[in-house]
């Protein structure tokens, strides 16, 4: 059963995990998108991180996406970066992330996207990798750096311990490569919003529905719209566009940098915004 945002509990409880296709069928029969926020684990530390994914579930996650903290996050703007750099100074490591996305699984069952820059799996080994990702509940996993092309083998361990293996779709991302994608991708397609690497927009390109549009017409997958999402008007916009999620990041971790010195209030402004930015997914239209 979906644990419900209000019943969290920290108990070691088994509990079956909810998966991408149960949570986006769940959401489309109630007329809604997915809220996924973003948390880079351990940042600004172990505790703290966790509870900020609790305040997350509470204000109604659908899905979680979970960075490991990496030294050069090619594709992550400068708020993310700063996120990383306090959690590695925090003594964040691969293996206290598994232990990060375990503990989670004591008080939540959404699923949880693993993004990761591919270093990381390549250099603890690409089948204990996505073993210790099943094991400790991850659902999906995207490598940042990993191109579908050059996907084989990740792809083959994502099917071998029942793992989806995620790609992005951009701007430039032509109509055959979306079709490769598509055969390639499990989960959901992970949209990018914008040209350029992640962090706050003011206001969304109007191209972005356009891009929703056009990889709607070439995968049946979920598609969830992420890179500079940071406003319930921009969830709404995507969601009435025809995308399945919104995925916000910057914004969240932006909350996280501007109250480190009051965690109480960091708690409190991240579950204020994180509702807000759900209530918006309800306007998905039929």
């Amino acid at each position: 059963m979906k644990t419900r945002p209000d019943d969290i509990q920290t108990s070691n409880k088994s509990q079956s995990l909810e998966t991408y296709d149960e949570m986006f069928k769940r959401l489309d029969e109630k007329g809604e998108s997915a809220f996924i926020p973003f948390v880079v684990a351990g940042d600004p530390d172990f505790e703290t991180s966790l509870q900020i994914v609790q305040e997350m579930v509470r204000a109604g996650a659908d899905a979680l996406e979970i960075g490991f903290p990496f030294s050069d996050p090619i594709a992550d703007g400068p708020t993310i970066q700063a996120a990383d750099v306090r959690a590695l100074e925090a003594g964040m490591t691969v293996q206290k992330g598994f232990e990060f996305i375990r503990k989670i699984r004591e008080f939540s069952d959404i699923p949880i996207g693993l993004l990761v820059y591919y270093n990381l799996v390549y250099k603890m080994g690409l089948d204990q990798f996505y073993r210790e990702a099943k094991n400790s509940g991850v659902n999906g996993i995207l490598a940042a750096d990993l191109p579908p092309e050059e996907a084989a083998d990740a792809i083959k361990s994502a099917k071998k311990h029942g793992i989806n293996q995620i790609f992005m779709a951009a701007h430039t991302t032509s109509n055959q490569r979306l079709k490769n994608i598509s055969k390639l991708a499990g989960g959901f397609v992970y949209v990018v919003a914008v040209m350029g690497v992640t962090g706050v927009r003011s206001q969304l390109d109007d191209r972005t529905v356009d891009l929703i549009q056009r990889v709607r017409k070439h995968t049946p997958l979920p598609i969830c719209v992420g890179f500079g999402i940071s406003q319930p008007e921009h969830v709404e916009k995507v969601t009435k566009a025809g995308s399945d999620g919104a995925i916000v990041a910057s914004a969240l971790i932006n909350l996280v940098d501007e109250h480190l010195e009051d965690r109480n209030l960091m708690l409190k402004q991240m579950g204020s915004h994180c509702l807000a930015l759900k209530k918006a997914t309800k306007e998905k239209l039929p």
